[in-house]
């Protein structure tokens, strides 16, 4: 759970590097979020509302996260375009979140994995 407060409270950072236990841990935590607001959502009958307030309040936070996903393995924050092109653009940002980050600083900043060891 820690993982998914600490991106939530740096809510608009797109500096610095974000390891992949962050990035996945994060995701572990917010697609079940999401489900269970949605099958909230259809027994209240108010489909998609709260579903939709939820995904504006993590927008941010989940962009910046990936951004910062993206430091980690040297490209820039602008690579996350790619994943509007239709299927190929998805599973290429998938490889890039599942690739480990470089092993040094990068232009981005040091290795997280060092800074937390």
């Amino acid at each position: 759970m820690n993982y998914y407060l600490d991106v939530i409270k740096r809510y608009a950072d797109f500096q610095g590097r974000a390891r992949r236990q962050e990035y996945w841990m994060f995701l572990l935590w917010n697609i079940p979020i999401v489900i269970v607001l949605a099958i909230l959502d259809f027994a209240l009958g108010s489909y998609p509302v709260i579903s939709w307030i939820y995904t504006l309040a993590v927008f941010l936070p989940s962009l910046g996260l990936t951004v910062r996903r993206l430091h980690d393995t040297g490209k820039s924050g602008w690579w996350y375009l790619i994943s509007l092109i239709p299927f190929v653009g998805f599973i290429w940002i998938l490889v890039l979140m599942a690739t480990e980050g470089d092993a040094g600083p990068n232009v981005y900043g040091a290795n997280p994995k060092q800074i937390g060891a």
